[in-house]
């Protein structure tokens, strides 16, 4: 079996990988992606790029010897990556355990059973986002809500039921707590005296415990929404909370996170008003979603939609869900009829129960379109494998298994050149023909879809290039990322001469628990800026990228001004129905905050700081995962 040897290795640890930003590509890699390799020692790059191949190749990827070093090489170079879970998980025991769970970013679920709950709950856990549906027709499969149903904590051993100290356990719980309200009308209590207290380690997929408190309390919310729907059935609104109750539980103390889109009907005024914050009503777990609806056509939406986009709510997202079916590229038929939902960050249309399988090719990084048709096929290889693997659910390996689902992306699409754009095009009938004739050789069924744009807010980092088809933040400017006080990587970038202060509430007030770490960024001289991009010009990279290269969709956070809004709606009104599978927008403020996550600066104060930066320091990593990137804010996926 070939494998990237120890020796092979060696040949690259006097090389410098292009790290982005000033740095910050190495902090990325160092608090995201790099594992324990024995003791207190942990990976530099060249080994975990090692560990991923290998990974790869264990799990039945067909590089030969050659295959398996070239890559080595893209990906040492920053011109392609894995997943950012692949990059996380490939070559560790969780595969193992876990098949493809744990090399898949994320899902999407129709809540129709109790069971989808704990889908929903379990790969949240795993540290996959989850999209799901509230749709009427979806929930109405749901039992009438059972009367008189308790379920309590006590904090004793003998207990109904006693907790185990394990995801199953936890799981479990939810699924006895829904039960009782859905089907048996049983009371009950339960114990937590087995489950690890806040910050102990999760040795297997790492990562921090979050302690009992968190479940206790989402038990607790959970059985006031279901107490509150006695007799009757759950509205979208219902769920939703639930869903998100789900969600604080998983992120709540923990250093996993969680992502979430919930998608409802257009004509749904109580789910349109659901994250209405203006009302000073809506619970705090409902931030845990980004919300979108169902609209086939511009024709569907309600003027309540857009009252979202005033500022005192949430705009919400639109999901094109018959187009999506219907059409790869646009012009190109591609019916995809298993499609009923999208995952978080809506780049993928999925099935009930089916996963994300994702790859990315650094676009600017390319230096010809032979390069880029190897990387495309290595990448190819390890995607295809993927689909082969078992998961959790029956119904996921299942529906993985038939439709091959790959989702290929592109970043940088805003700084990258003439040239590589036209790649893009060519690429995909070569992917598209190797798909083909691979699959005809190996008895594997076609994959229903090919290529796609994320969000890559974190990916992106590593070499610096802008995020999927977002434009540059600026010229020059800030990028402040927040760190535990306590974490030891703060006083590395100290000695690298990057500027740390205390982080700052609104109030003004220093937080000594959260340390601030401000990286000096310069943009591409070819990037497009945010300043430079009507929301209509978003809009309209949207439809080119759909058109040229993503099969799937494009996952864009467009950015806009409230003058700009009848611009969007007009926009929306002619191309809409044949041109957009998914979009999501976000609307531009003048903050308050005393440290935002990007500043723009001049170029002289982009010099002066830069100055003072020595990045010959060496940087150690430490093996945990409490840095912050805000990704969740830029309408970037947070999940690695």
């Amino acid at each position: 079996m070939p494998q990237i040897s120890d020796s092979f290795v060696d040949t690259y640890r006097t090389q410098t990988a292009p790290w982005g930003f000033g740095g910050l590509g190495e902090i990325v890699f160092l608090r995201t992606y790099s594992r324990k390799n024995g003791g207190d020692q942990t990976e530099l790059w060249p080994e975990t790029i090692q560990r991923v191949i290998n990974g790869a190749i264990e799990i039945g990827v067909p590089y030969t010897q050659a295959e398996a070093e070239r890559l080595f090489d893209h990906m040492f170079h920053l011109r392609c990556s894995f997943a950012g879970r692949g990059l996380w998980q490939l070559g560790t025991p969780l595969v193992q355990n876990m098949g493809g769970a744990s090399l898949n970013n994320c899902y999407f679920v129709n809540v129709e059973t109790v069971e989808d709950f704990e889908f929903i709950f379990d790969m949240l856990m795993l540290g996959g986002g989850v999209g799901f549906s509230v749709e009427r027709a979806k929930i109405h499969e749901l039992p009438k809500v059972k009367s008189n149903v308790a379920v309590t904590h006590e904090r004793t051993n003998d207990a109904d039921i006693i907790v185990p100290d394990s995801r199953q356990g936890w799981s479990r719980l939810l699924h006895s707590t829904l039960k009782s309200f859905f089907d048996t009308g049983k009371s009950f209590s339960y114990s937590t005296i087995l489950i690890r207290e806040s910050g102990a380690e999760l040795k297997t997929f790492g990562g921090t415990a979050s302690g009992p408190g968190a479940l206790i309390d989402g038990i607790a919310d959970i059985c006031t929404v279901m107490q509150g729907r006695e007799g009757k059935k759950l509205r979208s609104v219902d769920v939703l909370d639930i869903c998100n109750i789900i969600g604080r539980v998983v992120v709540s103390g923990s250093a996993r996170r969680s992502a979430e889109i919930a998608i409802g009907d257009p004509d749904d005024v109580l789910f349109l008003r659901a994250k209405n914050w203006a009302t000073g009503t809506v619970p705090a777990w409902r931030s845990h979603s980004n919300n979108s609806i169902y609209a086939d056509t511009y024709d569907e939406i309600l003027p309540e939609l857009w009252k979202g986009y005033n500022g005192n709510g949430e705009p919400y997202g639109l999901v094109n869900r018959k187009l999506a079916r219907r059409a790869g590229r646009l012009g190109e038929t591609k019916t995809d009829n298993s499609i009923e939902g999208f995952n978080p960050c809506a780049e993928i249309a999925l099935g009930d129960g089916e996963s994300c399988n994702l790859a990315t090719i650094f676009l600017p990084n390319i230096e010809s379109l032979k390069q880029m048709r190897e990387i495309s096929r290595l990448l190819y290889l390890a995607q295809k494998q993927v689909t082969r693997l078992e998961y959790p659910y029956e119904k996921t390996t299942k529906i993985v298994a038939k439709n091959s689902r790959l989702g290929q992306s592109v970043t940088g699409v805003l700084q990258a050149s003439d040239k590589q754009l036209n790649w893009m095009p060519q690429i995909y009938e070569y992917l598209s023909g190797l798909d083909e004739e691979y699959s005809a050789q190996h008895n594997l069924p076609k994959s229903v879809r090919l290529t796609t744009v994320q969000p890559s807010g974190t990916l992106s980092l590593l070499p610096g290039v802008t995020p999927g088809v977002h434009p540059a933040f600026a010229r020059y400017y800030i990028r402040r990322v927040r760190f535990r006080s306590t974490d030891p990587l703060v006083e590395a970038c100290r000695s690298r001469g990057y500027k740390v202060q205390w982080d700052m509430g609104l109030d003004g007030q220093k937080d000594r628990t959260s340390l601030v770490v401000e990286f000096p960024c310069e943009s591409p001289e070819n990037a497009i800026l945010a300043s430079e991009m009507s929301a209509v010009d978003q809009l309209e990279w949207i439809k080119r990228m759909q058109t040229e290269w993503a099969d799937n969709a494009v996952s864009v956070t467009v950015y806009y001004r409230p003058n700009e809004l009848s611009e969007i709606q007009e926009w929306l009104k002619k191309n809409y129905k044949n041109s957009i599978k998914s979009v999501s927008f976000l609307l531009h403020t003048d903050h308050n905050f005393p440290l935002p996550p990007y500043e723009e600066i001049t170029e002289a104060e982009y010099e002066k700081s830069v100055a003072s930066i020595d990045l010959s320091v060496p940087l150690v990593a430490v093996g945990s995962d409490s840095v912050e990137f805000d990704d969740c804010n830029s309408g970037a996926c947070p999940i690695r």
